[in-house]
């Protein structure tokens, strides 16, 4: 039985990263750590050997994946994949942290149906949020895993569409017989990594995705 390799990596720190900004579907661009995490990532994978690359539509994905094949001439083909794009935040996108901690000291968002965007908060405004919830509040955080916020996608509507992106993603290395990248995004690696590795909900959450580093798994065949 012959065994083939994913490699998936999170894109650099963009602008929004850095500003503590919701980005979601938004377009920023890469910060100079943003490129330099990017190189990092490339010189990590240096050794190894991939003929398919896929990335997303947002620039992040595109230009993360861009340095990473500067070492790679045998990689002969780049998929565009949405179904690994970031979630879509709604009205989240392009808001501040500092906003959003603001509105939960004032108790102005529902939590079944944000409070899973403490997820992508510092740890430091992880104890803001905190402060301002108090402990019964505080464990029902994670309530919105199955509610989008207005205009945006849930946890369980990403998980859906990375399963299938997985799903398909296991036949074409079967069927092509090839090891594949994956320049993706923090919480479609998040869904990614639960699906692959038969994490629960609450083991997800917690995670939190580099910017530097990478991810690898095995497919056999």
């Amino acid at each position: 039985m012959t065994k083939y390799k994913i490699y998936i990596f999170r894109h650099g720190q963009t602008t929004y990263n850095r500003d503590a900004k919701f980005t979601g579907f938004r377009d920023p661009l890469l910060t100079k750590l943003g490129v330099a995490q990017a190189k990092k990532i490339a010189k990590k994978l240096r050794n190894k050997k991939f003929q398919i690359a896929f990335e997303t539509r947002l620039r992040r994905s595109k230009e993360t994946l861009h340095h990473v094949l500067k070492y790679h001439p045998e990689c002969k083909k780049i998929i565009v994949d949405d179904r690994m794009i970031e979630r879509n935040y709604g009205k989240l996108n392009g808001t501040t942290h500092e906003s959003f901690i603001h509105n939960v000291g004032k108790k102005l968002i529902r939590l079944d149906a944000e409070g899973d965007a403490y997820e992508n908060l510092s740890i430091e405004d992880r104890k803001k949020v905190e402060h301002f919830l108090g402990e019964e509040e505080y464990n029902l955080i994670h309530r919105g895993y199955n509610v989008p916020p207005p205009g945006g996608e849930s946890f369980a509507m990403v998980e859906k569409r990375v399963n299938s992106f997985i799903r398909d993603l296991i036949k074409l290395i079967r069927k092509k017989k090839v090891n594949v990248t994956i320049s993706a995004h923090g919480n479609s690696i998040r869904l990614f990594r639960k699906i692959i590795e038969k994490a629960s909900k609450e083991e997800a959450i917690k995670w939190v995705i580099p910017y530097d580093d990478y991810y690898e798994y095995t497919v056999s065949a």
